[in-house]
């Protein structure tokens, strides 16, 4: 089961899931790009493929995804829907700033929830979630999106605790930038990132051997870099950071 999965990580991750010959369901909120997936990955793989298109930021969207799957014997779950914003706070609109709140955090909440259950009744499986660098400080100018990925990063690491026993995995998958559709929709310039090839692969090897991957070598430079560095002080970095990525925008 994979969510967000006509672009970006989970597209790649759908991509490599049906390449291994794992039958997959996936979501998206863009019905036309799901089938234009499917026939891509029917062409490659003899699998099955389920298609449910929803939109998870309202919860009929998110009982969809799980009223599709629950005759099915899923095993894994993907939780890669997900957008962001940048700018000054004060300047973002509360309509779309809720809305991410409701698609990072809520929807995430409300899918990871369910499977966990199903999950810890069947004593198997394995749940990747996806965090990001930024939700390791406060980050000026994605100040509510650093804080969505925050919560999705404290909840894969106490859940990888809580549900080792019931013999399912969960790994944060936390990714420095990288090519998808995010940049576009966070109005953000990102002139050094990850292309989605990159970071798909190491993303699922880590599952099941560690509970928090830094998937590329983008993200490890990035992120032993800060290592040392005070949390202040990543905040001032990241500052910088974000203020490249959005130059062109007027603040």
């Amino acid at each position: 089961m994979i969510t967000g999965a006509s672009s970006g990580i989970g597209l790649e991750l759908a991509k490599q899931l049906a390449d291994a010959g794992f039958n997959i369901i996936i979501n998206s909120r863009h019905p036309d790009k799901l089938k234009a997936v499917e026939n891509e990955l029917r062409e490659k793989n003899n699998i099955e493929i389920i298609i449910v298109d929803a939109d998870v930021s309202e919860t009929s969207g998110t009982e969809k995804i799980i009223s599709a799957s629950q005759n099915l014997n899923v095993g894994l779950l993907v939780v890669s829907a997900g957008y962001g914003s940048s700018g000054l706070f004060i300047d973002s609109s509360i309509h779309s700033e809720i809305n991410m709140l409701r698609v990072n955090c809520e929807a995430l909440l409300y899918i990871t929830h369910y499977f966990s259950q199903r999950f810890a009744t069947q004593k198997r499986g394995g749940i990747i979630l996806m965090s990001s660098m930024v939700a390791f400080q406060g980050v000026p100018y994605a100040a509510n999106y650093a804080a969505t990925k925050a919560y999705v990063q404290c909840l894969a690491e106490a859940l990888a605790v809580e549900m080792k026993p019931f013999g399912v995995d969960v790994l944060a998958a936390a990714p420095g930038p990288v090519e998808s559709g995010f940049g576009l929709r966070a109005n953000m310039n990102m002139n050094i990132s990850l292309k989605t090839s990159q970071v798909g692969v190491p993303i699922l090897k880590a599952l099941g051997r560690k509970s928090v991957v830094l998937p590329g070598m983008l993200t490890k430079v990035l992120m032993y870099s800060l290592r040392a560095t005070p949390r202040w002080g990543k905040i001032i970095i990241m500052q910088k950071v974000m203020q490249g990525f959005t130059k062109h925008q007027k603040n």
